[in-house]
């Protein structure tokens, strides 16, 4: 199978800190809390990162427990990010600026075995493309940055 190209865009909302996020057509609001600045209108970017992650696992583990026999009735995941804000808001040094440690706990409802359970999550780590993403080093690639007119204010004129 060929290489798969996924696209994102993200813009700025004129209230606060709030951020819509589109892909194929399906939207996300992130925003930050108001003591971070925002107004609370959605999702965090790093709560949506946890919320990806565990999405992954999931979608993983219902594609393939079948096929590891497993017979999975039920999967959910909770998960936990520690961050310290003075990172990103103050650039203070030594202190980074995403998570220092994402703690992810499975639940599986299952009459499977725990050796099969225990062998399937193991499988879900090592398929899952977002935690691959976030314990492997992935080269971004920054383009030349497009600069769009700013839109001038009327004129008297012009607005009459």
């Amino acid at each position: 199978m060929p290489t798969m190209t996924f696209k994102a865009t993200t813009r700025k909302l004129p209230t606060g800190l709030a951020v819509e996020g589109e892909a194929r057509g399906f939207k996300v609001i992130m925003d930050e809390p108001p003591k971070l600045g925002g107004s609370d209108t959605g999702m965090t970017p790093v709560e949506l990162m946890l919320v990806a992650l565990g999405g992954c696992q999931v979608i993983v583990a219902s594609a393939f427990a079948s096929a590891q026999g497993v017979d999975l009735q039920d999967i959910w995941v909770e998960l936990e990010g520690d961050l310290d804000p003075m990172g990103f808001t103050q650039g203070a040094p030594g202190v980074r600026m995403g998570f220092q440690e994402i703690r992810l706990t499975l639940h599986m409802k299952s009459d499977s075995p725990p050796e099969k359970l225990e062998a399937l999550a193991e499988f879900i780590a090592s398929r899952c493309p977002v935690e691959d993403n976030l314990v492997n080093h992935t080269r971004i690639v920054a383009q030349p940055i497009v600069i769009e007119p700013a839109t001038p204010e009327p004129t008297v004129a012009e607005s009459v």
